[in-house]
């Protein structure tokens, strides 16, 4: 049986070749949702022989070559959202789904039991566990920045794609063929992580490509806030299509910014 789609796939896309392993991606993300709804960050003896900080997203470094010709290549990763989604099918309250308008998995903090099936289920460590609330938490793909409409409509991207200084993060939703992810994607031949353990991720990477001019060839011809939008996806301005969807559900902004499990927005899996 094929697995349900939803109706629009919002991803973040990472270009490897412009990422240079800053964590700026990390620690905006983290800034973002210490004071947001899908906070707190918890941050437990930071300073003491056992420390624990709780990210929804992190960058490992990967070793290439043999030495002398050795080479670390970082590489971001936060929740891949799968299309067949382990963690969902696992939980035994409902609190972790798969939302049917815009593809993003949420976790309802009112459900959830802190029961951790969720995180024995994700093959990448893509879910980590709050011992101040006694739940689980991940990456959200930013959902109450991407349906904020007292923001600019280039703000609303995710925190990490926000804070790249590099460009290396491009916000947008791969069920438009024609939108800027889907282009670049197709262009530079992206590809999965972890595609062998069945789960279909849907955050795609870029190759390393060597020295070039990226997937923006007119960027410097635009104006600063255009030049913004179009390297980080906003452009498109995906958000607001959803926004459109949704209310056809009777699904409110509210709706689309929370938690809250809905059963107009679920998408059975």
């Amino acid at each position: 049986m094929s697995t349900p789609k939803p109706l629009h796939k919002l991803v973040i896309i990472t270009d490897l070749n412009k990422c240079f392993g800053c964590n700026a991606c990390q620690l905006n993300c983290k800034s973002w949702h210490t004071s947001s709804i899908f906070g707190p960050m918890s941050d437990l003896d930071p300073w003491g022989a056992e420390p624990y900080s709780l990210y929804f997203m992190r960058v490992i470094r990967v070793e290439e070559g043999k030495y002398p010709n050795v080479r670390t290549i970082p590489i971001p990763i936060s929740c891949f959202h799968c299309e067949d989604a382990p963690c969902v099918k696992v939980c035994p309250t409902g609190a972790i789904y798969k939302r049917l308008v815009d593809g993003v998995v949420v976790i309802d903090y009112n459900i959830c039991q802190g029961f951790r099936y969720c995180i024995n289920a994700c093959p990448y460590g893509n879910i980590d566990f709050d011992p101040v609330e006694g739940v689980s938490k991940k990456c959200i793909l930013c959902v109450d920045r991407l349906y904020d409409e007292s923001l600019p409509e280039y703000e609303r991207i995710p925190a990490c794609v926000r804070g790249c200084p590099a460009g290396a993060r491009i916000f947008g939703d791969l069920s438009d063929p024609n939108s800027e992810v889907s282009r670049i994607v197709s262009e530079y031949g992206g590809f999965v992580l972890g595609e062998q353990y069945g789960t279909k991720p849907e955050e795609e990477y870029l190759p390393i490509r060597g020295v070039s001019k990226g997937p923006f060839h007119n960027e410097a011809e635009l104006p600063l806030e255009e030049r913004f939008a179009e390297r980080t996806g906003a452009i498109d301005n995906a958000p607001q299509n959803v926004i459109q969807d949704a209310q056809k559900l009777g699904l409110t902004i509210d709706d689309l910014r929370g938690y809250k499990r809905n059963e107009k927005n679920v998408l059975p899996l």
